[in-house]
């Protein structure tokens, strides 16, 4: 069990083309700026039991994308370029300057993509478990394949959440996805589960399964073109710490392995008996990673955060 502390600051709102929520952690004047970016049917809890020790030493923002958590969708368009479209009006109207991005899962991609189309934007990057398109993918479990399916198969993913949602509690549901994500998925903080309990009984759960699948449908098409993100990822620059649970069974530890000998200059860590979701299930260990990460490979990303910081 973690001995982190887990807090919920008050959820706030801005206006990108509609409304988004976000949460933030002010942290010590001057010091660099980190955006969190969760991944498919995420939400900003994901990183509430991170956030709180990482702005000890940094300002820590953590946001809703399109149609997800308390970020309705609104006239946006849910899609891989519709989310990174949010994260960078986020960026300009809100965190200010280039900040050090942190994704997990679908918001690696995103963030991945902000850094490679608008670098000005991004002054390093934090990889956690992130679904990047890659050729080589190892022994995919038969739950991301039944993801990948949903994902490309219309109306088959409409009835079978329909029926989800009939036949599981809010509280089910939650468990469910966890047990998928984690290795061990006790060791996800309890109030941290408790507040993704409460959150999705208030949820519109319709809204947020059409978001999901959106977003997923989106997801699928980007993996059928490897070769594409290939040239996108070769723009990308910025100092990289890159994360993944060996144990993952929705993206498998050869997708980032395959990553770190294409991208050799990107710090590489690798989390024993740890799942899709390190942050959740063991945010010592993840706090661990990323402070070190930033003491000595991205000690540039987070000075010229900071400096951008303090001109604000």
């Amino acid at each position: 069990m973690t001995s982190l502390p887990v807090s919920f600051p008050a959820l706030l709102t801005t206006d990108i083309d509609g409304p988004v929520s976000y949460t933030e952690f002010k942290g010590p004047k001057g010091s660099p700026t980190i955006v969190c970016v969760h991944g498919l049917g995420g939400s900003h809890l994901n990183w509430m039991a991170l956030a709180p020790s990482l702005a000890l030493n940094a300002r820590v923002l953590a946001l809703d994308l399109v149609g997800h958590g308390r970020t309705p969708t609104g006239s946006r368009i849910v899609d891989i370029e519709g989310h990174r479209r949010l994260l960078s009006g986020f960026l300009r109207e809100v965190a200010g300057g280039p900040v050090i991005l942190v994704g997990n899962s679908m918001g690696g991609l995103v963030a991945t993509l902000q850094a490679a189309e608008q670098p000005d934007t991004v002054s390093g990057l934090i990889l956690i478990d992130p679904a990047l398109p890659t050729s080589h993918w190892g022994n995919t479990h038969p739950r991301a394949i039944a993801g990948f399916l949903l994902g490309v198969t219309p109306r088959l993913g409409e009835s079978l959440l329909s029926q989800r949602r009939k036949y599981l509690s809010a509280e089910q549901s939650v468990h469910r996805v966890l047990a998928a994500c984690c290795a061990d998925s006790s060791r996800v903080p309890p109030g941290l589960v408790a507040a993704q309990v409460h959150f999705l009984m208030s949820a519109d759960r319709v809204a947020l399964d059409n978001a999901y699948l959106a977003s997923a449908r989106s997801l699928s098409q980007i993996f059928l073109r490897p070769r594409a993100f290939a040239q996108k990822l070769r723009g990308v620059c910025q100092p990289t710490l890159l994360l993944h649970g060996d144990a993952d069974r929705l993206v498998p530890l050869a997708a980032s392995r395959q990553l770190s000998r294409a991208k050799p200059e990107w710090t590489f860590d690798i989390a024993v008996g740890v799942g899709h979701i390190p942050m959740m299930e063991v945010p010592e260990w993840t706090l661990d990673r990323i402070t070190r990460w930033l003491g000595l490979a991205g000690a540039d990303a987070a000075r010229i955060s900071a400096e951008a910081t303090r001109r604000v």
